[in-house]
């Protein structure tokens, strides 16, 4: 069977593809991997993530999105062929349509930009179409509702705070704070706290597996190896929970101010209605412990993790894939 339609959550972090009927073909990281001699692409996803920290000066991982928009255009036009390629498969011969995640503050440059590198690298017609969109749909809120839902996204390279009532975004806020810099975070307070340097990957993984919005009683603990400052050499430690709760906290902070100021610019009757129906939140970023909580302690509304939060964009893509018609003549936009 021929694949005609395609949706990709194009993250800084990780780019997830959706094929109607056929589910999530692709979740890997948005990664490439670069000869340094003549700049041909040597690996992409995955495989190019286990060579960050592991290459040669020959070699150069590179990450062709800087939150969440594309800082290199010929590197992210080599990445979406790889993906376009391995979701329709290599004798597909009909260009497939394609709907793509963008940042709710996206520039009209940046959009031609993504829709360019998308048909440049084989696609039939691509859409764009704002993340906190795609987030609501994926998360199951009736966005064409005359009733307003607040849906916080916290990606890799953002996290966007957005209302979302009678189809459109009624108030929104964009912050440049996100997994990248929870992980950024976690890297610097280990290096200041134990004089221990650990790279990108392991800073994710401590983040993933003990990873926390609030302290707690009962405290995860994880062993992880770094090279000590001091010394030089290899050291182990072991850091638990509330360890990374303190260091996550600044961000975690920035991310509810922003939560406030798009409470302060929208109008009291969607304030109303998103206090009865709580706040609902997506993203990989959804997933760290008790972030339900602590939006809760800062807002004073209950909060909702969505049903598998880090798939919620490539889900509403592939709403929207299933009625394009009908979306093209609302959210869509082509230009």
């Amino acid at each position: 069977m021929f694949t005609r339609k395609i949706g990709i959550d194009l993250g800084t972090a990780n780019t997830i593809v959706l094929v109607p009927g056929k589910g999530f073909l692709i979740n890997e990281p948005t990664i490439v991997a670069l000869s340094t001699a003549d700049s041909t692409v040597l690996a992409v996803g995955r495989e190019a993530k286990e060579m960050i920290g592991r290459t040669p000066d020959t070699i150069a991982a590179y990450r062709p999105l800087k939150d969440g928009v594309i800082a290199d255009y010929y590197i992210t036009q080599a990445m979406l062929k790889y993906f376009i390629r391995k979701a329709t498969g290599t004798f597909n011969i009909l260009k497939p349509e394609i709907v793509i995640s963008v940042p709710a503050g996206i520039t009209p440059n940046e959009k031609r930009a993504v829709i360019n590198a998308a048909k440049e690298a084989g696609a039939k017609e691509a859409y764009v179409v704002r993340e906190p969109i795609l987030a609501a749909l994926g998360a199951g809120i009736p966005i064409n509702s005359h009733t307003g839902n607040m849906i916080i996204n916290i990606g890799g390279g953002t996290s966007e705070v957005a209302v979302v009532a009678l189809g459109s975004i009624v108030s929104w806020s964009s912050l440049r704070v996100a997994g990248n810099k929870f992980d950024q975070a976690i890297i610097d307070y280990i290096k200041k706290k134990y004089s221990l340097s650990i790279g990108e990957q392991t800073a994710e993984t401590v983040k993933i597996e003990i990873g926390s919005a609030l302290p707690t009683r009962e405290k995860k603990e994880y062993q992880i190896r770094g090279r000590d400052l001091i010394s030089g050499l290899p050291k182990d430690i072991v850091i638990n929970s509330n360890e990374i709760a303190e260091a996550l906290n600044p961000n975690l902070l920035d991310i509810a101010s922003s939560v406030q100021n798009v409470f302060n610019n929208t109008p009291p009757e969607l304030v109303a209605d998103i206090m009865e129906k709580g706040l609902i939140l997506s993203g990989g970023g959804a997933q760290l412990g008790y972030i339900d909580e602590f939006f809760k302690r800062m807002t004073g509304v209950q909060s909702y993790i969505a049903e598998e939060p880090l798939f919620c964009v490539a889900k509403g893509a592939g709403i929207i894939l299933n009625h394009l018609d009908v979306y093209k003549r609302t959210v869509l936009n082509k230009r």
